[in-house]
């Protein structure tokens, strides 16, 4: 139930040469506050339903844990989330030894595109293909909670 994970700016749109799958994701929040935030997302056909604590020191590890809902609870739950309903297309590409995540970012946070590896350990170390920009790994203000409260096209 320990998520690590980095998280980088993306510099290129060359990932889209490499993905191997990409869904569309919309995400609320029932809560952001950082102590736990609990999320409602539809991504592709499905739904889940995630909490997560804060993040420890470094911004790598924090608690989580997610259970598949049925696609139209997570609907119904979207409708009283917190404002500011996140819309984005994640493509998933595999390098090296593992699985990059890139979110692709619409409507008011349209031109925000961040990476996302999740590791088994904290100093694990893996492949970073050219793409990959400035770690943003801890730092707030790339939280999909944040960003869901402060627009990317308002930075």
């Amino acid at each position: 139930m320990i998520e690590i994970e980095r998280k980088f700016l993306v510099t290129s749109d060359v990932f889209l040469k490499q993905f191997k799958t990409q869904n569309r994701i919309v995400q609320g929040y029932l809560s952001s506050v950082p102590e736990r935030t609990v999320r409602v997302r539809i991504k592709g056909e499905k739904g889940y339903l995630t909490i997560k604590g804060k993040s420890n020191e470094s911004g790598l590890s924090r608690m989580e844990w997610e259970k598949e809902i049925d696609v139209k609870e997570a609907e119904q739950l979207l409708q009283i989330c917190e404002s500011g309903v996140i819309d984005k297309t994640r493509y998933e590409i595999e390098f090296g030894n593992h699985i990059i995540e890139v979110d692709v970012f619409d409507g008011e946070n349209n031109g925000l595109v961040l990476a996302e590896i999740e590791l088994q350990f904290e100093n694990e170390t893996f492949e970073k293909p050219e793409w990959l920009g400035k770690e943003v790994t801890g730092d707030e203000k790339y939280y999909n909670a944040y960003i869901s409260k402060n627009p990317f096209k308002n930075w």
